[in-house]
């Protein structure tokens, strides 16, 4: 009965059926997701969030025409196999993230003792970040070491020397305040020296926000409101796309949901392969009669810059018609009120129409 049950959902993956993708492969990534976030802390981390690493985890499986989970054995549930799988991709991102966060993290603590050192004389910043460090810790070599490199001006070979320890020691424990205490003291402190007057923006209208409301929720809320009074004339003269299209006028382009790696196997990106000239190989951009917009590699802001740029080329070539189809709400797993909001600026491009459901969203 499991196998059987097993082979209807794997063979839903296999024919890209959106409903079966949607409950069982986000469902089943959803449940390892948030053990692996439990173990792992995912979620704070960037590329580690829950779509990042789904739409890694299908996109692998979609290579190899889902043979991994063909070769499941039979006496396990295929939650639990897939489960399995999904941890190799973690396991790989983590990799990844640890390299790319540690190399940040090393140039951000370059950047912060550089302007700790360049502002000390009118500041006397070295000495109050030396007591930082202090009152942080109740351990005698990072006091040293704090001492040594803030208010000495050694190098962490010399500190080594000087302690009798190995520069990797030394290296380590430094990393380590200069993460935890160092630069968010520096930052809250001093933080001016540091920010664009983009942040400094934010910061003022965070001030001005109800609490748990971003700087950037804020500007976009505003931006909505800008723009409430055009909506009745959307409402009464809507460019929708079709919810189905089999052929095109000479001058329409169909814009489907993609992936990066231009797989374009199911759903409208199949149709867009098989009727209107996308290319196997190349996921985004225009492409015969269609445009690729990608959906698959991670969550919504890493949909934005695309669709941004879709938009850009749309009003660059008034002389196409542009079908946009429900981009990302069919095997990537979003709903329309997630993609909906990116396409606002459509709104104002006459030449490019929108799924209904998409309208119905945004006006």
């Amino acid at each position: 009965m499991m196998e059987h049950a097993d082979k209807y959902i794997i063979d839903g993956f296999r024919s890209f059926d959106p409903a079966i993708t949607k409950e069982y492969f986000y469902g089943y990534c959803r449940r390892a997701y948030n053990i692996y976030d439990y173990k792992y802390q995912l979620r704070n981390k960037t590329g580690l969030d829950f779509y990042s690493l789904a739409h890694e985890y299908y996109i692998h499986l979609l290579k190899f025409k889902f043979k991994p989970l063909l070769d499941k054995p039979k006496e396990m549930k295929l939650s639990t196999w897939m489960a399995k799988g999904f941890h190799f991709v973690v396991l790989d991102a983590l990799k990844a993230y640890n390299k790319e966060f540690e190399h940040k993290a090393e140039e951000a603590a370059d950047v912060v003792l550089e302007y700790v050192r360049s502002t000390d004389k009118e500041e006397g910043m070295l000495s109050y970040v030396a007591e930082a460090v202090a009152a942080h810790y109740h351990d005698r070599i990072m006091h040293d070491i704090a001492f040594m490199i803030f208010r000495v001006g050694f190098k962490q070979k010399e500190v080594a020397a000087q302690l009798g320890m190995t520069p990797a020691a030394v290296n380590q424990r430094y990393k380590k305040m200069m993460e935890e205490v160092v630069t968010p003291f520096v930052i809250e402190n001093y933080g001016s020296g540091l920010y664009t007057g983009t942040v400094e923006l934010c910061k003022r209208m965070d001030k001005e926000t109800p609490r748990g409301t971003s700087c950037y929720a804020r500007m976009y809320e505003e931006l909505g409101h800008s723009i409430m009074a055009k909506n009745q004339s959307y409402m009464d003269n809507k460019r929708i796309t079709p919810s189905f299209i089999s052929s095109l006028k000479s001058n329409e382009i169909f814009v489907f949901g993609s992936n990066l790696q231009g797989i374009h196997a199911g759903g409208a990106a199949r149709m867009a392969h098989t009727n209107f000239g996308a290319v196997m190989g190349n996921g985004v951009g225009i492409q015969g009669q269609s445009y690729a917009i990608p959906t698959m590699q991670g969550g919504v802001e890493t949909i934005k810059p695309y669709v941004d740029e879709f938009l850009a080329f749309a009003s660059q070539h008034p002389e196409m018609h542009f079908l946009v189809t429900p981009i990302g709400c069919g095997i990537a797993g979003f709903e329309p009120e997630d993609i909906a909001p990116l396409f606002i600026a459509a709104k104002n491009v006459e030449n490019i129409s929108l799924p209904e459901e998409f309208w119905s969203i945004i006006s």
